[in-house]
């Protein structure tokens, strides 16, 4: 047996990421080893979870990948850990669908066969928060709620009426809970919080919300109610194969870091080479990279570097020149195009190996999960190919070309997106290369091919 549970919500907001860091830090101070996880596609959280915990936290999420990839992934990461915390996305049964489980949190706990801790907001509420843990309870009897904690109590006395309705009336532990404290909401989720995680600014923040919840939660009984069996790898997604003596060059560094790990760790199991470079501390692309890989970040928070960056800029436009077969994603993409506008109305000179330029406005531009089908040309997905992804960003394209890198299925229909030539394929999807490992086969094809 082992230690692994879900934090779930009965909505966004409701404060699962507080609890979910508190936690983390409460059990490594009672010396555990804590591994985190992130329902959904999000990147922002687990940057969190990896800052407290020492360890990668990783995206799990039953849309984008099988069942059984799922497991892998959770029963791999969980390896020498004692606890393992899976945080939950938008409220408990909120997925794909308004009509089935699909790609929520709900649905996660039983592929996992992980028990469910239930966050509720109970501001303004005594015995009406057990109607709404009943309706938790009784909507679907696969997920197995083991505990509840209360956050916004109004005082010890208020959270004594919540604990009484709960346990009287849905027969579940009330284990804990959080004061009203506005000192106590996360920093907001503007993408400029990672540099701020990395030079350890919310250090402090983190060790003030650690220490009250192992004053107003019951960790022992935390630990008792969370017991789970241990999860066996069922496929063979990760098992590592020969090396293919090819090197894949990432951009990583502060501007350049939206990645799924899984996606590196299956490039690695192919047998590709990793190496990293920073674009933003002007390093070039390494000479001994056949391919080039651009992901997701915020290139607009440091255009003005990005910018004055020549070498970096230079070494990858003769990189892509020279025929490197390269997939940029998201803010790899803005970073190829000729510019970036700001929100300010300053316009950097990016790159320029796409025609046309992005800019930045203070609406959402795109989110959604995307059906990705590949099209005539691309080196990464082809026609016949497709792959599941994650679509968010606040920059729209301007500008005109005829080269579409692929076609993207979500809410509103199908559309094509992104540029491509002959070794660029760049767009702004994230791919997850779980949910087809052939696009790694395939770009592996395609560096042997200039390779030689």
């Amino acid at each position: 047996m082992t230690n692994r549970f879900v934090i779930g919500g009965t909505g966004s907001g409701v404060g699962k990421t507080t609890f979910t860091i508190g936690l983390m830090y409460a059990l490594k101070q009672k010396g555990l080893e804590v591994q985190g996880f992130k329902c959904g596609p999000d990147y922002i959280d687990p940057t969190y979870h990896t800052a407290v915990t020492g360890r990668i936290s990783r995206n799990i999420d039953s849309w984008m990948l099988n069942h059984e990839t799922v497991i892998d992934i959770v029963s791999r990461a969980s390896r020498h850990a004692d606890v393992s915390i899976i945080e939950g996305v938008m409220g408990f049964y909120d997925g794909k669908s308004p009509l089935e489980d699909t790609g929520s949190t709900a649905e996660i706990s039983v592929i996992t066969k992980s028990p469910v801790v239930l966050i509720v907001n109970t501001a303004s509420m005594a015995r009406s928060v057990a109607a709404v843990v009943k309706g938790f309870q009784t909507l679907s009897e696969k997920p197995n709620i083991v505990a509840v904690i209360a956050n916004q109590v109004g005082s010890i006395g208020h959270f004594e009426l919540v604990k009484a309705a709960i346990e009287q009336e849905c027969k579940v532990p009330v284990i804990g809970y959080l004061k009203k404290d506005p000192t106590l909401s996360i920093p907001s989720r503007h993408l400029g919080l990672i540099p701020t995680i990395e030079r350890g600014e919310l250090d402090s923040f983190f060790e003030k919300l650690g220490s009250l919840i192992a004053e107003t939660v019951d960790l022992e009984q935390l630990l008792e109610l969370t017991k789970a069996e241990v999860l066996n790898e069922a496929g063979q997604l990760f098992k590592q194969q020969e090396n293919t003596g090819l090197t894949i060059a990432v951009a990583k560094d502060q501007a350049f870091n939206f990645y799924y790990e899984e996606n590196l760790e299956l490039m690695r199991a192919k047998g590709v080479n990793l190496v990293f470079f920073s674009p933003l501390q002007n390093e070039p692309v390494p000479t001994n990279a056949d391919g080039l890989y651009i992901g997701g970040g915020f290139p607009e928070e440091y255009a003005v570097q990005l910018e004055s960056n020549t070498i970096a800029k230079e070494s990858i436009r003769k990189a892509i020149n020279k025929g490197l077969p390269t997939l940029a994603e998201c803010g790899g993409y803005m970073y190829l195009t000729e510019a970036i506008t700001t929100t300010s109305g300053e316009r950097r000179e990016m790159v320029g190996v796409i025609p046309g330029e992005v800019v930045m406005q203070d609406k959402l531009a795109a989110l959604g999960y995307r059906e990705i089908t590949g099209v005539a040309g691309n080196f990464l997905i082809s026609e016949e190919e497709s792959a599941k992804g994650h679509e968010f960003h606040y920059s729209k394209y301007v500008g005109k070309h005829d080269a579409p890198a692929y076609k993207t299925k979500g809410r509103f229909g199908m559309k094509d997106e992104g540029y491509q030539r002959a070794c660029l394929v760049a767009g702004y999807t994230h791919f997850h290369f779980a949910s087809n490992p052939k696009l790694i086969d395939n770009w592996i094809d395609a560096c042997k091919k200039v390779k030689v």
